[in-house]
């Protein structure tokens, strides 16, 4: 038997997360030991089933792309909990698997004799989509009720109504999600080939495909197939021959009635050095916005959550981190995980006490402050000596413009408010004036250096403000 051995990329690997993380995460969920491998597969071990689980969601992707990079092929890792006792021999799992393989070709045989109708083989999870990202764990809310519907008629129907799909929101908010729901979906129900790929990765495999004298395989790939996701677009700003990829790439799976579904973290209409053409091949279908989850939503999404990891969370612990943690979805998580991970480790039920223990910081971070577009407004304006009505009313002199401009600037920046409402609370304006509004302060950051540290003076009072409220 050939003996594979990979243990110096495993160590060298290590080296760099411990480079890149920060040392008390690295010290956390790094506690892996190397077991053994096989020709594509290495084995390692971890504390426990709760540590295994969550190696697998954070990290396994990276510690994977990290090896081939190392090595220069694929190498999958198999997580086993450690045993406190002696580990079962290889020999034993080898003759298990070789029984079940036997079991099965006989079954097999017995089919063919009997000539029975053959049975649909379960299919493998997809490669680039993560499992856990179905519709089944995905709450709907007021928030992306109608982003939601859309996305399960799509994925019942796809290539046909709503094409192409694109979905806009906020950091965390569950973009990514909805978008490997529609995939997982279609992938299980189907025959359909799907592909997912951030547009970072596609800009990357594009670049690789010219250097290496392989674009008409690269052209290929995503041309003939019958659903194309593709994360984060707004990473296509600047990339000219990408665009220019994509756009034909968009042409030819349009052409064919083929789903194409896209994520960005804003309107479209909002990113700028986009081609004119590709934004309009965007625009082109269902365009849907995700909000922040409402403290109902919130509080649905924790006990979700709790429910998922097995762990008991008590109802005024939830209430506690739904009405402190307001921002998205994923810092609800972020929350969830501090508390889960603590009673895992140091074996205590989580209670009221221990939660506002742990989670101060998490509830102190200005990202959780509860920044509203009336306390921008009203230190906005307080800051320029002008009357709260006169930032938000119909003035357009000088005096009262630029603190408005800087208003919405400050906005769109530290709030996940969209272009949209942000307009309709600055008197109703609609979003191209708030686009117009953010574009002139960033020319004037350009031409004028003192107005950054105006900005951030002005963020800093806003912060103070809302954390007092």
């Amino acid at each position: 038997m050939i003996s594979w051995d990979y243990e110096v990329f495993w160590k060298e690997a290590m080296n760099q997360f411990h480079g890149e993380l920060e040392e008390q995460e690295f010290a956390m969920w790094f506690n892996l030991e190397y077991l053994r491998a096989t020709e594509d597969e290495i084995y390692i071990s971890v504390p426990s089933s709760f540590y295994r689980d969550q190696v697998k969601q954070r990290y396994l992707p990276y510690i994977e792309s990290k090896l081939q990079e190392l090595s220069g092929k694929v190498l999958h890792l198999a997580v086993e909990i450690r045993n406190k006792t002696s580990p079962e021999p290889i020999e034993k799992k080898t003759t298990s698997i070789q029984q079940e393989t036997n079991e099965k070709n006989v079954l097999t045989q017995r089919h063919k004799s009997t000539k029975l109708p053959e049975q649909k083989k379960e299919k493998s999870p997809h490669t680039q989509l993560r499992k856990d990202h179905s519709f089944d764990n995905y709450i709907i809310g007021d928030n992306n009720s109608f982003a939601s519907n859309a996305a399960i008629a799509i994925s019942k129907n796809p290539g046909t109504a709503y094409n192409p799909f694109l979905i806009y929101g906020g950091v965390g908010l569950g973009k990514t999600h909805l978008m490997q729901s529609i995939g997982n979906y279609i992938y299980d129900k189907s025959d359909s080939k799907v592909i997912y790929i951030t547009a970072e990765n596609f800009t990357n495999e594009f670049v690789q495909s010219i250097q290496s004298r392989t674009i008409q395989a690269f052209k290929n790939k995503y041309r003939y197939i019958d659903v194309l996701l593709i994360d984060d677009i707004h990473f296509l700003q600047k990339k000219t021959e990408t665009q220019e990829e994509l756009f034909y790439t968009f042409d030819a799976l349009y052409n064919g009635n083929k789903q194409m579904v896209f994520t960005c973290d804003r309107p479209v209409s909002e990113l700028k050095n986009l081609s004119d053409r590709l934004r309009s091949r965007f625009e082109r279908g269902l365009t849907v916005d995700l909000q922040p989850p409402s403290y109902e939503t919130r509080c649905a999404i924790l006990k979700k959550k709790a429910e998922e990891r097995k762990v008991r969370i008590p109802d005024d612990v939830i209430e506690l981190i739904s009405r402190n943690v307001t921002s998205n979805v994923r810092d609800l998580e972020a929350a969830l995980l501090k508390l889960t991970a603590y009673t895992d480790l140091v074996g205590k039920e989580i209670n009221i006490t221990i939660a506002q223990q742990q989670l101060k910081d998490v509830f102190a971070s200005p990202k959780q402050s509860n920044v509203t577009l009336e306390v921008i407004q009203r230190v906005t304006a307080e800051y320029f000596a002008l009357s709260f009505n006169d930032l938000k009313g119909k003035k357009r002199t000088k005096a009262i413009a630029f603190p408005r401009q800087l208003a919405m600037y400050i906005a769109r920046d530290i709030t996940e408010y969209s272009t949209t409402e942000v307009g309709m609370e600055f008197g109703g304006r609609d979003h191209t004036t708030v686009m117009h509004a953010c574009q002139k302060i960033e020319e004037r950051i350009r031409s004028d250096p003192t107005l950054d540290s105006t900005i951030n003076t002005l963020i800093r009072s806003i912060k103070e403000y809302s954390s007092k409220g």
